[in-house]
Parts: C-alpha cells; structure tokens; sequence
C-alpha cells in the first residue's frame, strides 16, 4: 500500500465490515482430502506444539484451517494484544477490543473486536505463509503493534458509535461513504496522518479516523510535534479531546461476536492460498521486449557476458524486497512481474553488458515504473 492511484474495490474485509461476513462458509473439503485432527504434543513456555508442526509444505496444505485447533492464549499474539491493552489503559480508554483468530487482519461492521490472522498464531504457520506470498503481513512486532492500533481504532469506533457525533463527520467525512474502487492519494498531502502504508488514511473516512486513531494511541510518537503546522493536527487533536471525553464511559456496543473464526473454515490451507495468490495475482505485467533491451544487450559482441536472465534471479529477493517497500505492493505480486522479465531476458537471449550497480540499478527503477503502472491499471493492494 504504497503508490499512487491505488484500488480499494471491496474486498474480503470490507464486505465482512459491511456486514457481510456473517455468511455460513460452504464447506470445500473434498473426497480424499485428509482432516487432521491436531492434538497436544508437548508444552513448551510459549504454549503447546500441535502435531502439524513438523509437516512438510505439502502435507500442511492439505490441512483444513478449522483442524490446526489453534488458541489465541497461547501464542505469541496474546502478548502484542496485552501490550494494545495496557496503551488504551496508558489513555485512560476503558474499552478492550476482544480478538479471535481468522484467515485475515480485519475489523467487523457493527462487532467492536479485532480478527488476527491465523499464520502469526505459529511459527510453522508464518514460515509456510512467507513460502506462499513471499511475507507475513504483521509479521515483526512493530508491523502487528501498527496494525493492531489501526484495527484498534475501528473497533472502538464501532463500540462507542463515534461515527454517528456530527463532530467526527465534519472532521473526517461521512462513514457511509462507499469505499471508492480506487483512491488517488497526494503523498504530499498534509491534511491527513501518515501510520500504514500507501497514504491509506485517504481511502475512505473511516479509514482517516483509525489512521489518526493510530497514531494518537502509540506511546511516544510525539505527534504533536511532527504534525504541526499540518492540517492533519486538529484531527489528531479532535481524536485527543474525543478519547478525554469517553474516559470512563462504557461503550454502547458491547457485542463479542467472532466473524469468521478458524473454527468455521472448513477449507484446506491450501484452498486458502490458492485463493489468496488469485487476489494478489495479475494477468499479465504490461511491459516490452524493448524495456528489457533499455537495460540488457542482444548484441552479439556480448554473447559471452553473463546471462540476464541469471542476474536477475540473483538479484530477486533483492528487487522484490525493494519494490515492494516502496510501492507498498505485495511481494507476490512483484514476483510474478519479475517472473516474466526472467522469462523475456531467456527468451530474446540477452545479457548484462555494463557493470553490475548500473544495471540493479536500472531494473530497481523499471520494475517500480512497472508496478506503478499496474497498480494505475486499477490492482490493488488488499485494503485493512
């Protein structure tokens, strides 16, 4: 989430804030298909360790999601969601937003909780994640404390009703709002928090309020001082003086409803993957042949100079990682991009003619255009 014009066409999430999630899931468990029954192994310090854990990749996959029997208590999670805890109380908020285990980070229409996905519940699970989709979305504490305090932001929006106040809507903007199927973000705009990737804050109004949320409730982000002078600060100060006003209240929606927990989906891990990669995926990258000959050579006096196609290879985690920070677009996604390239540089036979520097650095920026161009086509990156 870190480009220009990015798509935010409604998505799992946002149809299950909607409303929407609430859905019974078919089941997709088919003849043949092994249901595993995880068990308790062994206990460790951190919890216990399921049978699953030392499955290959092959064999995990054909698990089905409701069989890992994963429990929020006893995982890594449970101290992130304690830590999101203690900054509300730091505030003096009253209100716990409860949390449950899904197959993605999403906050409910009309539930004031916060779903966690499921693969940062086990180390195995994030390993297999990252084989998936190339990263662990949350993956590092940092990343999950952001997103939790975005999430955080929604969940206690829907529990006080906070969207309703005519203050909140002069502020941020209506919340009935549809979600646009694109937004156009101003990176150098000043009117709005900079907490998540991709500008997200202006996406919808909804999304401005839990960015601001955000950014309020980290413990020493000192944003009084690196908004000011921004137009952005009165709604930093509005969120201030909003959460001085529900100090000690008890919120009006108390509802601790699970929308779409693991105990549901009866689909395989790798029926959920197979879906996630569609998501993230593309038709086709919209580059030439004479891109890649900007960058590499076919002429013949360089036939003897390393392949292009090998270099890139080389160099694509690299690239990939890169990109991705920049662009804010899933490493998936890039992948299959630089897939291609690997697949022309073979094809037309080219090579690397110049030192090695002018050349990463060249494809750095031809892949970056390429992804800015998918991304304008209307793709997107998954909205929270």
């Amino acid at each position: 989430m870190r480009c220009y014009p990015i798509s935010v066409s409604r998505s799992v999430r946002e149809q299950r804030r909607a409303g929407r999630a609430t859905e019974k899931l078919p089941s997709q468990s088919r003849t043949g298909t092994k249901r595993y029954r995880a068990t308790k192994r062994s206990v460790s310090s951190h919890g216990y360790t399921p049978h699953w854990a030392d499955f290959a990749d092959a064999e995990l996959l054909q698990v089905r999601m409701c069989d890992l029997k994963l429990r929020l208590r006893e995982t890594p999670l449970r101290r992130r969601i304690d830590r999101l805890h203690q900054e509300l109380a730091s505030r003096g908020i009253p209100f716990r937003p409860h949390c449950w285990l899904s197959d993605e980070w999403f906050s409910p229409d009309g539930v004031p909780g916060i779903a966690l996905p499921f693969y940062l519940a086990h180390p195995r699970l994030a390993r297999l994640e990252r084989r998936q989709v190339l990263e662990v979305e949350g993956g590092t504490e940092e990343w999950c404390m952001r997103i939790l305090r975005h999430e955080a932001g929604h969940a206690i929006d829907t529990a006080f009703r906070l969207h309703r106040r005519v203050k909140w809507r002069e502020t941020f903007g209506k919340y009935s709002e549809p979600y646009p199927d694109y937004y156009h973000p101003r990176p150098y705009s000043k009117s709005y928090v900079v907490h998540l990737d991709s500008w997200y804050a202006q996406s919808h109004p909804s999304e401005d309020f839990a960015e601001t949320f955000a950014v309020w409730l980290k413990p020493r982000s000192g944003w009084k001082n690196q908004y000011r002078g921004w137009p952005a600060m009165k709604k930093l100060e509005y969120v201030d003086r909003l959460m001085n006003e529900i100090r000690g209240q008890r919120p009006t929606n108390i509802c601790r409803q699970h929308v779409a927990p693991m105990s549901q989906m009866t689909k395989t891990l790798g029926e959920h993957y197979r879906e996630k990669r569609g998501r993230y995926g593309l038709d086709h990258p919209n580059f030439h042949d004479r891109d890649l000959r900007r960058v590499f050579s076919d002429a013949p006096e360089h036939a003897g100079c390393p392949a292009a196609a090998t270099f890139l290879r080389k160099i694509r985690p690299e690239l990939r990682r890169l990109v991705a920070h920049w662009t804010g677009e899933y490493q998936y996604t890039i992948d299959q991009v630089l897939g291609e390239m690997i697949e022309g540089c073979r094809k037309l036979k080219l090579r690397v003619d110049r030192p090695d520097d002018a050349v990463r650095r060249d494809m750095l920026v031809m892949l970056t255009v390429q992804t800015m161009n998918y991304l304008h086509a209307g793709h997107h990156r998954v909205a929270l």
